[in-house]
């Protein structure tokens, strides 16, 4: 071998050991962290005791229910049938004084209104004549029973005398009836008073302004209970039915909300085509900050035949039109699409998707959401 071939091949093991060595010392400059984040990218949701502390996420069991609520549908409050009185004018006239404004809660029988009218006037008239003639009727039918006893007349005549005597006693009475119901005096003033207590709900009349007997000048609302008109989905059409338990939350005074109970009374046969639902009607009680008209939202308690579990309501959260939870399995959370069923207070009820004491994700769902938003 020449020089020169020697110097080459030196040469190139040389270049070969640096290599080696480079290649050594190279190969894996992965750190213990790097490799951490790998793993989190590879499967997204993988998160540590650590991470759910510091996101403040809280976990809980779910809980088996036995009794799983038919559903949380919409509903407006409103009146019974029977809570609304119209108040009339038992004659015709004119208002001189009103006593009540519209809103204005009333017990019963106080005033509502005075009334001028020309009819009590009349009728107080009639009944002094009325008076007048039963005095004549009487004299008259003590002397006719006199002589009749004494056998100076006939019989028939003293019976003529007090049939007029009781015709003149039910003229006095009838009149007095009239005016004592139409609150109206000598005077032809008359007041108009409310039959029920509750609140004035209506006041179609003005001071000075006509009344008549063909229209309602007030309208009074017993607030003493109340109705629920209820839209039932398609779904539920056959399984509501009177007698099932209603219940709805009202804001309570401490950012806590009050549970109200009612009962199906009634449930349409019939489903309506434009909005295909069922309307039914429940009775509920009074409760502070229920007023008719009010849209509310009403959980409807099964007869117990249906099971699922539930969860907080902060656990169930809306992704593209679809119910979704966070559960957590090792250490790794999944979003699993859940059918929510119902909503009572601060509890979801789901009927599928869910397992007893599967455990998910009760607060932190924001952070979550965008954790797994690509999974």
């Amino acid at each position: 071998m020449t020089s020169r071939n020697k110097i080459l091949v030196i040469g190139l093991a040389t270049v070969l050991v640096f290599a080696g060595i480079y290649y050594a010392f190279s190969g894996d400059t992965t750190t213990d962290s790097d490799k951490s984040e790998a793993a989190t990218t590879a499967k997204p949701g993988t998160i540590s005791a650590a991470q759910i502390e510091k996101l403040g996420i809280r976990i809980v069991a779910a809980q088996a229910a036995d009794a799983v609520p038919l559903g949380t549908v919409p509903a407006m409050v409103s009146l019974p049938p029977e809570a609304s009185v119209a108040v009339a004018a038992p004659f015709d006239g004119a208002i001189i004084r009103l006593f009540v404004v519209e809103g204005q809660a009333v017990a019963q029988g106080a005033a509502l209104a005075s009334v001028k009218a020309r009819e009590p006037l009349q009728i107080g008239a009639n009944l002094a004549r009325a008076r007048a003639q039963l005095g004549l009727a009487q004299a008259n039918a003590r002397r006719l029973n006199q002589l009749a006893r004494e056998g100076i007349i006939a019989d028939a005549r003293a019976d003529e005398a007090n049939s007029a005597l009781h015709e003149a006693q039910i003229n006095i009475s009838e009149y007095q009836r009239i005016l004592s119901q139409s609150g109206a005096g000598d005077s032809g003033q008359m007041t108009l008073r409310a039959p029920i207590g509750g609140r004035v709900s209506a006041i179609n009349v003005q001071t000075g302004g006509p009344v008549d007997t063909m229209t309602a000048p007030f309208v009074i609302e017993n607030t003493s209970s109340y109705m629920l008109d209820i839209q039932l989905p398609e779904r539920l059409a056959k399984k509501v039915v009177p007698g099932l338990t209603v219940e709805l939350q009202l804001p309570g005074s401490s950012n806590d909300t009050v549970p109200v109970n009612g009962t199906i009374i009634s449930v349409s046969p019939s489903l309506d085509p434009m909005t295909r639902s069922v309307m039914a009607k429940a009775r509920i009680g009074a409760a502070p900050g229920l007023v008719a008209g009010k849209n509310v939202r009403v959980t409807i308690k099964g007869d117990g035949s249906e099971t699922g579990v539930s969860v907080p309501a902060m656990s169930v959260t809306r992704i593209d039109d679809k119910d979704y939870v966070f559960v957590l399995s090792g250490d790794r959370f999944t979003r699993r699409e859940v059918t929510l069923v119902a909503q009572s207070g601060d509890n979801a009820f789901l009927s599928a998707g869910l397992k007893a004491d599967e455990k998910v994700a009760a607060s932190g769902i924001a952070e979550l959401k965008v954790m797994l938003a690509g999974d």
